[in-house]
């Protein structure tokens, strides 16, 4: 039997965790994905870092699931994966390599998709206070954890614009 929420309507927690689910999916693909096209070894090691706190993410939203007794829905999780797969297909102003452009505009993707994240990690926050079967302390980790992303996506969004359009202090110089 499908579970209501307080509004009286059914599943709708389900769909909203599944969408997350699908938005974790492709994240976490589009963040190993940018830390292996790094060249770079400091940038390369904080995106590989930051990979697997994407996927630990990933997990964590998978145990809360769990937790909340929702169940995954095998589709969008594929819908997640495909998608991902699709942006790549993307003009990029080059033929056959990978343009610069690319990372700048991954980087975006990434920083938009932990924004998500994030208000999904707040929400359940919010859920948290009349659900005892959401963990108030883990969330605030998560929320947290979210937020560091965020600062360090940004920071390496602005230096990837810097260098691809040419945009910074040095370029007026």
């Amino acid at each position: 039997m499908a579970r209501t929420t307080d509004t009286g309507q059914p599943g709708l927690l389900g769909i909203y965790l599944n969408d997350h689910l699908a938005g974790a999916t492709g994240g976490t693909e589009l963040a190993r994905r940018v830390a292996a096209a790094q060249q770079s070894r400091e940038t390369g090691d904080t995106l590989r870092r930051l990979a697997m706190d994407v996927a630990a993410d990933r997990a964590a939203l998978l145990d809360l699931m769990a937790v909340l007794e929702v169940p995954v829905r095998a589709y969008k999780v594929y819908a997640g994966l495909i998608g991902e797969k699709a942006g790549r297909l993307k003009p990029n102003g080059r033929l056959l390599a990978r343009s610069p452009l690319s990372s700048l505009e991954e980087l975006e993707l990434l920083r938009l998709g932990v924004t998500g994240k994030a208000a999904g990690w707040r929400t359940l926050r919010l859920l948290a206070e009349t659900d005892p079967r959401l963990d108030r302390g883990r969330l605030d980790e998560l929320i947290a954890r979210a937020d560091s992303q965020l600062e360090l996506l940004e920071d390496l969004r602005v230096r990837a614009a810097q260098a691809v359009l040419g945009q910074g202090p040095a370029a007026g110089a």
